[in-house]
């Protein structure tokens, strides 16, 4: 029997009704994986590596600088990309050239971040990792809506929503245990995208459009659309502003967590502490995930899991707050693994289904994307104006704390679904 996603489709931009069969899923997972690996173990462990590298007593402020440099790129292509992606009318599908090419994009800026000798050099390869990263980005999530259809969202999202995890605790891995050098994680992080990227593409379908189609207008004529009005589009806004938060507060949470074991906690192997905290997030995310997803589909509810979501990964980073020790960064990481894991699978099934149209699905999750990037801006600002003047790393997580629980406020007045 043909997988059903292999079928001929007459409108490319109709809901989908055939259920995706597990091996289109386990490929989307795949490449998934290999993305966030490439994206995120630079930013838990290389990037900060070398901003001490270069200039050791100002680590924080290059890392912030960088990061933050790198986030706006981000938030400039993903939406861009993703529209060019939904008027791409390549022989080759609209999404999947976007999907390989971003990746290879990418894999350019890890040569040059392993060759970096100054921050000024480091920047711009970190730039151009993220402008081909978020490029893959924004076609590998519009394949959710694309293919599968909304009674089976949340458990593929859960799915995928787990791969930030397993990309991020994978990469972990091999930078700390099988990698030698700065220059080698970077180049490895090349490989796993690359790698991810050509075997979704080579191995499952993409919708060919014609060039007549009415997605293929012109670029210039699709910039004047790349605004969503929060006035026509309600629920689209307070979907985003309370996913922007569960970022904001996310990336608040764990992105100086390596410094936070080595200054705070001084674990006398802060590498190996990263390690074991990111395994116990990563399995409670899992268990999150999964289980959410099929109980969310079940009843056809998501807000209700939001709302245990956001409970969950603000207190932990509460736990933080009051007791700063080795037991209970673990005990905050398991909490904080499950209420993510419970949001990654709702979460992105909510937000696709308040998109505010079909044949712009790629442009407008680019710019729910720019809610994960943006935070890449903001959370190092935020960090080091309070580390430095407001009260250290317990201030640091009681914000994280605050802006998690805001983010429940803000879904909740999302009215078209329950």
């Amino acid at each position: 029997m043909a997988d059903p996603a292999a079928l001929p489709v007459t409108d490319p931009h109709a809901e989908p009704v055939s259920p995706v069969r597990s091996s289109w899923t386990c490929l989307l997972f795949l490449a998934n994986v290999g993305l966030w690996f490439a994206l995120i173990t630079p930013i838990q462990v290389l990037l900060p590596k070398q901003a001490a590298l270069l200039d050791a007593g100002d680590k924080e402020l290059v890392f912030g600088a960088v990061t933050g440099v790198g986030a706006v790129v981000a938030a400039v292509v993903t939406p861009l990309a993703g529209m060019a992606s939904d008027r791409t009318t390549s022989r080759f599908g609209r999404r999947h050239p976007w999907t390989v090419g971003g990746a290879l994009a990418g894999s350019m800026g890890f040569v040059v971040l392993a060759n970096a000798g100054d921050v000024v050099v480091m920047t711009l390869g970190w730039c151009l990792v993220q402008a081909g990263l978020n490029a893959t980005l924004a076609a590998l999530t519009a394949a959710l809506p694309d293919r599968v259809p909304v009674l089976q969202r949340a458990r593929v999202a859960g799915i995928v929503g787990i791969t930030q995890i397993v990309g991020t605790l994978a990469g972990t891995v091999v930078i700390t245990t099988l990698i030698v050098g700065i220059g080698g994680g970077y180049l490895a992080c090349g490989v796993a995208v690359i790698l991810g990227a050509l075997l979704f593409a080579a191995r499952t379908p993409d919708t060919v459009l014609p060039p007549t189609d009415a997605a293929a207008e012109s670029f210039g004529a699709g910039l004047r659309g790349i605004w969503v009005s929060p006035r026509r589009h309600p629920d689209f806004a307070w979907a985003w502003a309370g996913h922007f938060c569960v970022q904001v507060g996310n990336a608040l949470g764990v992105m100086y967590l390596l410094f936070f074991l080595t200054d705070v906690v001084r674990l006398p192997d802060p590498d190996a502490g990263l390690l074991i905290a990111m395994s116990l997030y990563a399995g409670a995310v899992l268990v999150g995930a999964v289980v959410t997803g099929a109980l969310s589909d079940r009843s056809g509810r998501r807000k209700p899991y939001v709302v245990i979501a956001v409970l969950l990964m603000g207190g932990a980073s509460v736990l933080l707050v009051i007791w700063q020790t080795w037991a209970v960064t673990m005990l905050a990481a398991l909490t904080l693994g499950l209420g993510f894991g419970v949001y990654a699978s709702v979460g992105l099934a909510l937000l696709t289904q308040v998109l505010p149209a079909a044949t712009a699905r790629a442009k407008d999750l680019g710019i729910v994307n720019i809610s994960n990037s943006l935070p890449q801006v903001i959370a190092p600002l935020v960090a080091t104006l309070v580390l430095a003047h407001l009260g250290g790393y317990r201030s640091l997580y009681a914000a994280s704390a605050v802006v998690t629980l805001a983010a429940g406020l803000l879904i909740t007045r999302v009215r078209t679904v329950r």
